[in-house]
This record gives structure tokens, C-alpha cells and sequence, in this order.
């Protein structure tokens, strides 16, 4: 999961306003941080590990000129955690320069690799991000053929020279719309972002999701659309269950859809497996909406267990179950009135990663060394994406 961001605009400082979307999406990513402005045609690139504010200072900001921007922050799914994965990702190939930011993965990378290779095209990365870049700036058509060769979940924004005097801004969805994309307007200025969270901070209004397969391109002309073809009529719509359900922000598209979801998880769950307890409490952020549906259900008292030190970032997103550790005792801390309590507790519990579920694993036995007896986790599952089943997950 990453967070991606782009905007075109000829009166506004740019990079500024692609740095509050990064700031407003830093959730979706803790790994790096980066922006790519065009200025006039010349790319200029500034990527680097970190949180957003702090790979970026005013004297930085003051420095990226142009009339294009896109904005990047990286959780490392395909590429190890170094400064030369992060993003975006800039490539001069033979028929145009770009700047890529990419959020998903390819899962045809390594033939990828290998035919651009055969071309004599030099890749220096492990992130399969250089290699969607690669096939745009090598090959004319590249952003019609690259779309079709590629294989996997995504979406990207993305800034080029030519063919535009001043650069283009381009944003395409790959044809499940497994990963999220929206399009929405800054007064008459165009603004791409992974999630409306971005888009509120920085003023701009939603105008819509952009479509499985579709390819949006921002230039002097504004606003062109281009369907996916064929492949997007016949592909199903398959969003990430995790990025929807328990990654993305409460209030942002689509992950706002979710939060009556989350709800009515815990709701289903209390029908499911109901338990005789003294407090319903959440493992904060995630876990609280299912929690609050669990209580409503059953009648038990909803209460705080745990303290969130709102100072300390995502934890699950850390590369390492050690760091993931090391962060959660800094993040909560278990509240003495649990002491001897029938607990149920609500979390997010993802089946298809569930080793970025161990913080709240690790949440939960520091409140049982409190004292708390946990009679019931009130796991709130994503649906999975081939199954639509949830399930509940009970303890000792």
C-alpha cells in the first residue's frame, strides 16, 4: 500500500499542494517520501526514506519549481526498504522522460524484466515501479501497450515531457480497480490522490473515482479520458479488502464506505458468537467501529482500554515484526480499571496478511498482563476478496 498524488496547475506552487496530499495520505506509507515537478519540460526530483515532513523542509519546497507535480509515499510490498526504491521513480528512456508513482504490485515484473532487458533497457531498482516506467519511457506507445502488458493491481500517477511545452500529468487504474484512484478539482485545476482525505486538506472538491482500467491525462487541453478498452468491460470489479477496510482513512473514498461496514461486522459478530462480558473495548484506530457494533448488539458497556499515543505512527506498516513490536509498546498503554474484567476486544484482523495484524496481537497480551481475561477478540475480517466470508476469531 502507497499513497499517490498529482496536480497540474500553471498558477499555483505546485509541489507545495502535492506535499499537503502526501502529508494527508503519510498513512498509506512511512517508508519514503518524494515529489517529481516539472518545470517547463525539465523533471526535478526530490525522493528520500522518511516521513513527509521529514524528507521535506521549507528551504526543499522553495527549490521544486514547475507547472506538474506528483507525490509519493511508499510501504514497500516489492523492493527492499532503500533509498533507491523510493518514489517517484524518474527514467530518461528513448522516447520521453517520467516520473512514476505507483501504488500496487505487477505480478509479471520478472518477464517484464526480462524483455526490457532483451531491448537493452538498464534497470537499477528492485521495485517493479521502474519497470512500468521503463516501458512508458522507452516505447511511443507505451502508455496504451504498457497498460496491456502489465499484469498485477495498481494505480499510478505519473508526470512526462514531451509531448506537452509544460509536462503532463497522467493517472491510470489497472482493470479491477483493486487499488483506489479519484480525480477531483482544485478551482479549475485537475488533482489525482489516492484517497478524498488528500483532497480535502488541500481544498479541492471530489469529482469521481476514476474507472477500472481508465486512463485520465492532465495537459494544456485540461482534462482527457481514456477507457481501458475491451479488458476493462469484461474485468470484475475487485477492490483490496484490506486497503478499503482497514488501511485507507475512516473518512476518505472509498474507504468512508467502510465504516458502516466495520460496524455492521461487529454487529454480525455479536449474532455470531455472542459471549457474557463486562466491557466492550477497541484496539484503536482500526478496531473501534467493530467494537462500537459489537457493544450496540449485545448491550455490554463500550469503554477505552488502551491509551493511543497519538506522537507514534502506523506501526503494522513497519517492515519488521521488531520494529512492529518496539512500536506498539510505545503506542498504547493498557488501562488499570481492565484489571479483572471480561473483555471482548475489537480489532482488525486481515486474513490475507496477517502478520500485519501482530500489533494488535501484541495490544491485546499487554492488556491481558493488565489482568483483563480476554473471553472473545472480536476480529473484524476483511470480506475476502474471492470468498465475501468473514470470520470470527475466538480465544482463551
Amino acid at each position: 500500500m502507497c499513497g499517490v498524488f498529482g496536480i497540474r496547475s500553471a498558477d499555483r506552487d505546485v509541489a507545495r499542494v502535492s506535499y499537503f496530499g502526501l502529508f494527508a495520505l503519510q498513512h498509506r506509507g512511512q517508508e519514503s517520501a518524494g515529489i517529481a515537478v516539472s518545470d517547463d519540460g525539465r523533471l526535478t526530483v526530490l525522493r528520500d526514506l522518511g516521513l513527509v515532513t521529514q524528507v521535506f523542509t521549507e528551504e526543499k519546497l522553495r527549490g521544486l519549481h514547475g507547472q506538474v507535480a506528483i507525490g509519493h509515499t511508499r510501504y514497500s510490498t516489492t523492493g527492499s526498504t532503500h533509498w533507491t526504491n523510493s518514489q517517484p521513480l524518474v527514467h530518461h528512456g528513448r522516447a520521453r522522460t517520467v516520473a512514476l508513482g505507483h501504488n500496487g504490485n505487477l505480478v509479471n515484473a520478472t518477464e517484464l524484466r526480462e524483455q526490457l532487458a532483451g531491448d537493452g533497457v538498464k534497470l537499477v531498482t528492485t521495485s517493479d515501479t521502474e519497470v512500468i516506467a521503463a516501458l512508458i519511457a522507452n516505447d511511443p506507445g507505451a502508455a496504451r501497450r504498457g497498460r496491456r502488458e502489465r499484469d498485477g493491481a495498481g494505480s499510478r500517477a505519473r508526470s512526462r515531457s514531451p509531448p506537452s511545452p509544460k509536462g503532463s500529468c497522467i493517472g491510470f487504474r489497472d482493470p479491477h480497480g483493486f487499488r483506489p484512484l479519484v480525480l477531483g478539482r482544485l478551482d479549475g485545476d485537475w488533482v489525482l490522490a489516492s484517497e478524498t482525505c488528500a483532497l480535502d486538506l488541500v481544498g479541492a472538491e471530489l469529482e469521481r473515482e476514476v474507472g477500472l482500467g481508465e486512463l485520465v491525462v492532465i495537459d494544456d487541453d485540461g482534462l482527457q479520458r481514456r477507457a481501458g478498452g475491451a479488458r476493462r468491460r469484461t474485468a470484475a470489479r475487485s477492490a483490496c479488502s484490506s486497503s478499503s477496510t482497514s488501511r485507507g482513512r475512516t473518512r476518505a473514498l472509498p474507504a468512508s464506505r467502510s465504516h458502516g461496514a466495520r460496524v455492521r461486522m461487529g454487529e454480525r459478530l455479536a449474532e455470531e458468537a455472542p459471549v457474557e462480558a463486562d466491557l466492550v473495548l477497541p484496539i484503536p484506530d482500526s478496531g473501534t467501529p467493530a467494537a462500537i457494533g459489537f457493544a450496540r448488539a449485545t448491550g455490554i458497556d463500550f469503554s477505552e482500554g488502551l491509551i493511543k499515543n497519538r506522537y507514534v505512527g502506523r506501526t503494522f506498516i513497519q517492515p519488521d515484526q521488531g520494529l512492529r513490536e518496539q512500536g506498539v509498546k510505545l503506542k498504547f498503554n493498557p488501562l488499570a480499571e481492565v484489571t479483572g474484567k471480561r473483555v471482548v476486544v475489537g480489532r482488525r484482523l486481515d486474513r490475507a496478511r496477517q502478520h500485519d495484524a501482530a500489533d494488535r496481537g501484541d495490544a491485546v497480551r499487554r492488556r491481558r498482563r493488565r489482568g483483563a481475561r480476554a473471553d472473545l477478540v472480536a476480529a473484524r475480517s476483511s470480506p475476502s476478496a474471492t470468498t465475501g466470508s468473514t470470520s470470527p476469531t475466538r480465544t482463551s
